[in-house]
């Protein structure tokens, strides 16, 4: 009995040796979307003429592929920039 023991505890452990743990992918990162920018990614790939018809937090840039834009960073401040072809590309917080 005693060797059976022994032999069931030795399986047990080898078994258990060649187990190794899960590598653990974090979280993906979140982005910060202080200008609520989420609430308008349906507009991507939209015409830019919808706009028109909306309304959108003060201080919202609409920004065309040539139009001139500032570089400072205002995380609350909602930019929707279109491309050449007129459509939204892009709905970012920056």
């Amino acid at each position: 009995m005693n060797a059976k023991a022994l032999t069931l505890g030795l399986t047990a452990a080898a078994l258990l040796s060649a187990c190794e743990p899960m590598p653990v992918e974090p979280p993906p990162a979140q982005v910060p979307d202080d200008c609520r920018a989420s609430a308008y990614q349906g507009l991507v790939g939209q015409p830019v003429s919808v706009l028109a018809a909306m309304t959108f937090p003060i201080g919202t840039r609409r920004i065309g592929p040539n139009d001139p834009v500032t570089s400072d960073f205002r995380p609350e401040r909602l930019n929707i920039e279109y491309g050449q072809a007129g459509r939204i590309e892009k709905v970012s917080c920056y």
